[in-house]
């Protein structure tokens, strides 16, 4: 039966296992081992939208696995124009083993996972990203051990794919969440809904405000691109809204001391965050990067099991 990874809720009760296989396929790759569990399989990545990271530890970690990686844009493939979202997922699914899509319409994205006969990973949309999460938790437990019980605060843009997937996945995981941001740029009501009902279940508390001192007790604070592809019109209010809310050193002064700073890139220095924290000693915004491709990795492995 295949999986399709959607949302980080599909991999709910499986994400400290993938985060744990991530660990242990990088140390063994440290050591110098070798894998061939993708020998023989293939990996369509179909990108709508431009990226650096996602390719590149997509294309990796499928080579690292023994696999091989086809990459195809939205001008090579141009969904729902040349040929229908159905027809392309039929198609597609007859010469691969397994597809990660970055569409620029969430839609396409539920429907070619409707139609594809192998497994779909989301490579984001505008609602989410899962893949971001699990490298995001992965670096986490490296860096402080564990996961329960940390508290995780995101500062910057609310209503954002990256924290509607911190939202559900931290909290899946036993982090206490806050997300800061201009009262007009709030989380999407279903992802906290569906944040508060996983933390009930938890005893873990999920907060939205627009206080800067929420960030008091923070183990973990990350925050993301405050203006994304689909909000570019928006970006000259976006900007007047958040300005309060760039970090700085003094507001990462406020958390824990040893507190560490997160942000998935790429950075717009100045803006949500100063390059001085980003490339401080409390950030990790370049292990984070790496645990991609390890994620990524763990997370092709098990669908490919199913």
């Amino acid at each position: 039966m295949k999986k399709n990874v959607l949302s980080i809720l599909d991999v709910k009760d499986d994400i400290e296992d993938i985060i744990d296989l991530g660990i242990k396929l990088k140390q063994d790759a440290t050591n110098g081992q070798t894998f061939q569990y993708l020998k023989g399989k293939i990996l369509a990545m179909i990108f709508e939208r431009a990226s650096t990271r996602t390719r590149a530890s997509f294309e990796v970690g499928t080579t690292l696995l023994g696999g091989h990686a086809v990459f195809l844009n939205k001008d090579d493939i141009k969904i729902g124009e040349r040929e229908s979202v159905e027809d392309i997922a039929l198609v597609l699914s007859r010469y691969v083993n397994i597809i990660m899509y970055r569409p620029l319409k969430k839609e396409d994205l539920h429907e070619f996972a409707k139609y594809a006969t192998v497994p779909i990973i989301n490579g984001l949309d505008m609602d989410e990203h899962p893949c971001q999460i699990l490298a995001d938790l992965m670096t986490i437990k490296e860096m402080k051990g564990r996961l329960h019980g940390l508290n995780f605060v995101f500062i910057g843009d609310g209503d954002d794919n990256l924290t509607h997937s911190y939202l559900l996945g931290c909290t899946l995981v036993g982090m206490n969440v806050t997300v800061i941001s201009h009262k007009k740029h709030w989380p999407s009501k279903y992802f906290v809904d569906q944040a508060n009902k996983i933390a009930e279940k938890k005893n873990l508390q999920v907060t939205i405000t627009d206080d800067i001192d929420a960030v008091k007790n923070a183990d973990i604070i990350a925050t993301d691109t405050w203006v994304s592809l689909w909000y570019e019109k928006e970006r000259q209010q976006i900007m007047a809204d958040l300005k309060e809310y760039t970090i700085t050193q003094d507001i990462m002064n406020k958390a824990k001391k040893d507190a560490i700073f997160m942000h998935c890139m790429p950075i717009y220095y100045g803006e949500e965050v100063t390059k001085e924290l980003a490339h401080g000693n409390q950030s990790v915004i370049i292990d984070e990067a790496e645990n991609r491709m390890w994620t990524q990795m763990a997370l092709m492995v098990k669908l490919l099991k199913q």
